[in-house]
């Protein structure tokens, strides 16, 4: 059971953004890292662009499980994991991500914020603390 990828986004008018996101392709050959992270980058994008506001969803994309949660006020998280995790744990996460970085993250970032603006450094802390370690 492995989590792959944590990201928050806002979803603007017309378009989705990211505001922040920790990946772990540890997993992967060297060589693909980089295209792994940009694949898991533009899925989560996608998946929040397509979700209704206030909305909840699992979608299944390749080998992997995206669970994304579209708050009302359009904050969005986006967990990409294998098919093993837990549902529940993936939407735990997920609230409890956007609860703290809307109370972290002034509102007026969340607009024109980008991974390189916005100072939210929890993420990578989450991702790993949330990953399940297999004997």
């Amino acid at each position: 059971m492995r989590l792959y990828s944590l990201s928050v986004l806002y979803k603007g008018d017309p378009k989705v953004h990211l505001l922040k996101a920790a990946y772990d392709v540890s997993t992967f050959n060297f060589f693909q890292r980089s295209s792994v992270q940009e694949f898991m980058t533009f899925t989560s994008q996608l998946i929040a662009e397509r979700s209704a506001l206030g909305s909840r969803a699992s979608v299944k994309e390749q080998e992997y499980l995206c669970h994304v949660y579209v708050r009302s006020d359009r904050l969005a998280g986006v967990v990409i994991a294998d098919n093993e995790y837990p549902q529940r744990v993936c939407f735990t996460l997920l609230d409890k991500v956007l609860d703290e970085f809307s109370r972290q993250v002034s509102k007026m970032d969340w607009l024109s914020g980008s991974p390189a603006t916005i100072s939210y450094s929890a993420l990578d802390g989450y991702l790993s603390k949330y990953q399940v370690q297999t004997p």
